[in-house]
């Protein structure tokens, strides 16, 4: 069922189940091809959430039309870049994706409120405003997640970089690979590259904070109502792999730490016979469940365990 101007809740995961997410270049680079596309297509949005394996987003389409080529288009240039830099091939998003309208204000709250806890649910952080990848402490602050940036105490680096996403933004382009990694690799310590990615955020987002909060009266009453309740969803079946996602930047320290991998996105790229031994390091090393450890890895788990 498609109501017009309606506030739908649309869900995708990737075409294998498998980890999307590996690090802040990853979801840098989806959310600015959202946020273009939704500035492209004019969809308005409440919120988006990026997990380690999927995608949330509360999006008010004008038609059904106009979803399905926002989802599209943005789903073919995010798979179109993601699978360029790491030789792969194929959709990367499962299709057709889900959607369900929520029509009435105890609807919406509850869609809301349960996009807020994805985070919390999976054990990522305690409190969602924590988590900074729904993107709720966006709405009360430009950099939830770093020092506010004093350009007179900036290091040239980050004035460039800041100059660029400016640049990019301006023009509605979105930040590709090669872009984002130069700009981080440019900077000199940590602290900057926080400061850049909450720029990147603020300077990009199209998700409409005020009109969220108004359901709840503002942003800490919205805040409140988080702590107090995960909301719930009853329309799109969302499946859930072991206890945790935390298992996944666990997963990424032990390869780095005893296999000598420098780069999280190894799974991706890995010949098979690398990943099965992988994967039978991370069972002796974690209680994670096979079918996890599967998905980080991007193997099928049934066919040889």
């Amino acid at each position: 069922m498609f109501y017009p101007h309606a506030l739908n809740h649309c869900y995708q995961c990737t075409a294998d189940h498998g980890v999307l997410f590996y690090d802040v270049c990853d979801r840098l680079l989806f959310f600015t091809v959202f946020c273009v596309m939704a500035r492209r297509h004019q969809v308005k949005v409440y919120k988006l959430v990026l997990m380690p394996d999927h995608i949330h987003h509360s999006t008010v389409p004008r038609s059904k039309e106009q979803l399905s080529s926002f989802a599209r288009d943005y789903s073919a240039v995010f798979a179109r870049e993601y699978n360029g830099a790491f030789g792969r091939k194929g959709p990367v998003f499962q299709a057709p994706f889900q959607f369900a309208p929520k029509r009435g204000d105890k609807s919406i709250r509850t869609h809301l409120l349960y996009l807020d806890n994805n985070p919390v649910e999976r054990k990522l952080v305690t409190q969602a405003e924590l988590y900074r990848w729904n993107f709720l402490a966006y709405g009360d602050s430009t950099h939830p997640f770093s020092e506010a940036i004093v350009l007179r105490h900036a290091s040239m680096p980050l004035r460039r970089a800041l100059q660029r996403v400016d640049w990019e933004c301006g023009q509605n382009h979105d930040l590709s690979y090669r872009l984002l990694r130069n700009l981080f690799d440019s900077l000199p310590e940590d602290r900057e590259r926080n400061q850049l990615t909450d720029y990147i955020i603020n300077k990009y987002s199209v998700m409409d904070h005020a009109a969220a909060f108004r359901f709840f009266g503002g942003f800490e009453q919205e805040v409140q109502a988080a702590h107090f309740t995960t909301g719930s969803e009853y329309d799109i079946n969302e499946g859930f792999i072991g206890k945790s996602d935390r298992y996944y930047s666990l997963f990424s320290k032990i390869l780095r730490q005893e296999a000598g991998l420098t780069d999280n996105h190894a799974p991706l790229t890995a010949p098979e016979a690398h990943k099965w031994e992988w994967f039978n390091l991370l069972r002796r090393k974690t209680d994670a469940p096979a079918k996890q450890i599967a998905a980080y890895l991007h193997v099928r788990v049934e066919t040889k365990h």
